[in-house]
């Protein structure tokens, strides 16, 4: 007999999460929508979250619980889980987030409603590291007729890229590139996304957004540890992977010469707005092959557990 599959599947990469995992697991078991998978992959952690996942895996048969052997990344971590997922839709979430019991019904009736929508979110709830709620915001983006224009819009750095946190038509996600190891290229995959379909915010507050000391970073360059723990003290040029990264999506993209030619137009306004920090990682690759003893950047991160961002 053939294995029913899940609509859902929702991907939980987490680091040494221990201290809000429980809360984030707990909000997507209270889903008033049931038919889903949740996979956790755990990236070697060594604090208590090892033990945690494994005991509610063990407790509801939607969890599957998978544990790297050593840390792979934060990307690749995240890219794991949807390599693991069954589901027609997709869904990344945070171990120090929440979602409300409603997030995953609203979500999936639209996307079961409007097939030319590719990716729905909900407003978004910021909480503290108490979990208490500072402001509910819209980051409504990518919702043009429209491609360029979607991808235009998503480019912009106006927005902290919450919508990777929607519900995603997992068929999208397939042809994309996914996640990349440089920072900021959930914006990338978002752009990648939008090429695909619109995207549709719900206008309530169902994903909570939580901020905490463990989870701010000082810059783009400083954040690149997260996505490969190796390059920790080593010259990066997140700014012009990002670039490269962005031709690749247009090369491929299912979108007409026209559609193209408008989407290049907004790289080139891309360029010109992130023309210091283009300029900033040619001087720190330079920097690093004059003097490749020295460490390239002037600043310096705030401890290990500044990278925990997953």
């Amino acid at each position: 007999m053939k294995e029913r599959l899940p609509t859902v599947s929702i991907g939980l990469a987490v680091y040494n999460g221990i201290d809000y995992i429980r809360e984030a697991v707990d909000s997507i078991l209270a889903q008033t929508y049931t038919d889903f998978e949740l996979i956790i992959s755990d990236n070697a952690s060594t604090d208590g979250t090892s033990d945690l996942c494994r005991d509610y895996a063990a407790r509801d048969p939607r969890i599957r619980y998978s544990r790297n052997a050593e840390n792979i990344g934060g990307a690749n971590n995240e890219n794991l889980t949807f390599a693991l997922s069954r589901g027609r839709y997709f869904r990344w979430a945070a171990h120090d987030d929440m979602i409300a019991p409603t997030f995953l019904a609203k979500t999936v009736a639209v996307l079961d409603a409007t097939p030319s929508v590719v990716l729905c979110s909900t407003m978004i709830t910021e909480i503290d590291a108490d979990g208490a709620a500072l402001r509910t915001v819209s980051q409504t983006r990518g919702d043009a007729l429209q491609a360029p224009a979607r991808f235009a819009d998503l480019m912009r750095k106006d927005h902290h890229c919450e919508a990777t946190y929607g519900l995603i038509r997992a068929d999208a996600l397939r042809q994309s590139g996914l996640q990349q190891n440089y920072t900021d290229s959930d914006r990338t995959l978002l752009c990648e996304l939008s090429l695909y379909g619109r995207f549709h915010e719900i206008p309530e507050g169902l994903f909570f957004k939580r901020y905490h000391a463990k989870n701010m970073y000082v810059n783009m360059r400083a954040r690149m540890v997260w996505f490969d723990p190796s390059l920790r003290g080593k010259a990066v040029v997140p700014y012009w992977m990002q670039f490269f990264d962005y031709l690749r999506v247009l090369r491929r993209a299912p979108i007409s010469t026209g559609d193209k030619a408008r989407c290049y137009g907004a790289m080139l306004n891309w360029l010109w707005a992130q023309r210091r920090g283009l300029a900033g990682d040619l001087l720190l690759a330079l920097r690093s092959r004059l003097a490749p003893q020295a460490d390239p950047y002037k600043w310096r991160s705030r401890g290990e557990d500044v990278y925990n961002w997953e």
